[in-house]
């Protein structure tokens, strides 16, 4: 594990290896530097609730289960975890301060595509749909020896902050503005 400093950015990496306990030490190594962070910002410094944080943090773990189970299944099994917080970095890859990208890397090419479940009630099928619906984008990016599946968590919003906002909006409106 190591972290960079200095660009107001923060990366964490974990090298993995083997199948059997791979997923829990990746959502272990995840919800620990996500602590760390203290991502998203708690309600005592102007974020979420406990309640808020809690479902955010349990999203980005099933992304981190989904995309380091399908390395296991499709990949060959995972080969590295790399874990990026704050402002776009050299490649652009983060937009926005507090945004979370977490890469998986396996050696194998084979690009992940988006199917339907085979059967229902069988595992399987669901990773990529999983992965559509609750990161804000995702990708793929081919690499020496295999590939890196990525995707990006946007810093949520507090929803005391939304609700601000609409009705301050919903004033400006009534008004004509």
């Amino acid at each position: 594990m190591n972290e960079r400093k200095g660009s107001g950015a923060r990366t964490r990496r974990l090298g993995l290896y083997g199948a059997a306990t791979v997923v829990g030490r990746s959502r272990a190594f995840c919800r620990s530097a996500i602590e760390d962070w203290a991502w998203p910002e708690p309600k005592h410094l102007g974020g979420l609730t406990d309640e808020e944080r809690g479902a955010v943090v349990e999203d980005v773990l099933l992304l981190v289960s989904e995309a380091v189970t399908n390395a296991v299944r499709h990949g060959g099994g995972p080969t590295e975890l790399v874990l990026r917080l704050g402002p776009s970095g050299p490649d652009g890859a983060l937009r926005r301060a507090g945004d979370l990208r977490i890469e998986v890397s396996d050696a194998s090419r084979a690009m992940p595509r988006l199917r339907t479940p085979t059967l229902l009630g069988l595992p399987g099928g669901y990773g990529l749909m999983v992965m559509d619906l609750l990161a804000r984008r995702w990708g793929v990016m081919p690499r020496d020896g295999g590939k890196t599946v990525w995707f990006e968590v946007a810093a949520p919003v507090p929803a005391r902050a939304m609700r601000s906002f609409h009705d301050g909006w919903s004033a400006q409106a009534r008004r004509g503005r």
